[in-house]
């Protein structure tokens, strides 16, 4: 219905909303100038969250029988020893094998490459040849990208010492304090708004966090369980191609299936190309399982994101970080997902009431 001054109603609701998401978007494209700016502090910070998430379980543990700050001090060890054990095993494994898995996955491309020519596609050189010219391109570019977006990360030798000053200061201070911090930096949001955004961050942390202790289950189950399907394939190199898989599977939804077909290659090469399908099986068994059964069970609704959205994610954090974005990308989603199912009252678990003025202390 027209209004007085002869505009739809309909029309000034949807403008309404259209100013209003125009204002947050800008809003939200002068704080990632701002972040992009200090971009190597921003990520030692979140990092040092990412540490603190690890540990914080191990700490509160051993802080049942141990002072806080030496059971911190222990709980980092404990930490640190696991994930050296862990690279230890890894890179172990893929410099004593690295150069018979390259040479296997060379030949594994070798016979798909004797298959274009002589199966159903009946590819001629010239045809192989641009599409291996293609893919050498697009490797290449993804290559650089990545190695261009790691150094401008890291940046120079000073920037490196600051970000890892503040990594070090994070972990101590998230670890030994982060009630303090919350607090202080709630203290200085309006009164009216202080409940919600105090629920808001707490829930982005609880979905953080448990992403960041369910994602290295998830990549030592995903690796145990091929290195274990690998085995009873009889497939050769199953220690390193598990190792593959682990680093893969960081990357939610897509990570561990790319990583899996470079075990499909070694099988083709060296066991045939029944078990090289049987390997291809292997992968979808696993990636059922990871996504049906492990990620339910280890992050529960941590991430509660459709796959479809997760992939876009990754898509998105690829573009504008490379790795470090992919890999990024999966929380930090899961976190926004969270507070805008509270912020717009769909989560019955945090029922988004009035404000109350700031929140008690915990």
């Amino acid at each position: 219905m027209p209004t007085t001054d002869g505009i739809p109603d309909t029309l000034k609701s949807t403008a309404g909303i259209i100013w209003r998401v125009l204002i947050i978007l800008a809003g939200l494209a002068v704080l990632a100038t701002i972040m992009g700016r200090i971009f190597p502090v921003v990520f030692a910070l979140f990092f040092a969250m990412l540490v603190t998430a690890w540990t914080m379980p191990v700490m509160n543990l051993f802080h049942k029988f141990l002072p806080k700050p030496i059971a911190m001090v222990l709980a980092l060890i404990a930490i640190g020893a696991a994930i050296l054990a862990i690279m230890s095993i890894v890179i172990t494994s893929s410099i004593s094998e690295g150069p018979r898995l390259v040479s296997a996955i060379q030949s594994g491309f070798r016979g798909i490459e004797d298959w274009l020519k002589t199966g159903p596609l009946q590819f001629n050189d010239t045809q192989i040849t641009n599409l291996l010219e293609q893919a050498e391109s697009f490797g290449t570019t993804v290559a650089k990208g990545v190695l261009t977006g790691a150094l401008s990360a890291l940046g120079s030798i000073g920037t490196l010492i600051i970000a890892g000053s503040v990594f070090i200061f994070g972990v101590l201070f998230f670890l030994l304090s982060p009630e303090k911090i919350w607090g202080w930096i709630i203290s200085w949001i309006p009164k009216k708004a202080q409940t919600h955004i105090d629920t808001s961050g707490r829930i982005a942390w609880d979905s953080i966090a448990g992403y960041t202790r369910g994602i290295v289950i998830v990549a030592l189950c995903d690796a145990v369980l091929v290195f274990i399907g690998l085995l009873i394939l009889q497939v050769p190199l199953a220690p390193a191609l598990a190792a593959v898989v682990f680093f893969g599977a960081f990357i939610p939804v897509i990570g561990a299936p790319i990583a899996t077909f470079f075990a499909a290659l070694v099988a083709l090469a060296e066991r045939g190309p029944i078990v090289a399908l049987l390997v291809i099986l292997l992968t979808v068994i696993v990636g059922s399982f990871d996504g049906d059964v492990l990620q339910p069970l280890v992050m529960g609704k941590a991430v509660n994101l459709h796959p479809l959205a997760i992939v876009f994610a990754i898509a998105a954090g690829s573009i504008a970080l490379g790795i470090v974005g992919a890999l990024i990308a999966v929380p930090i989603a899961g976190a926004i997902y969270g507070v805008a199912k509270y912020l717009t009252n769909r989560d019955p678990e945090h029922p988004y009431l009035p404000a109350t003025g700031p929140p008690k202390p915990t």
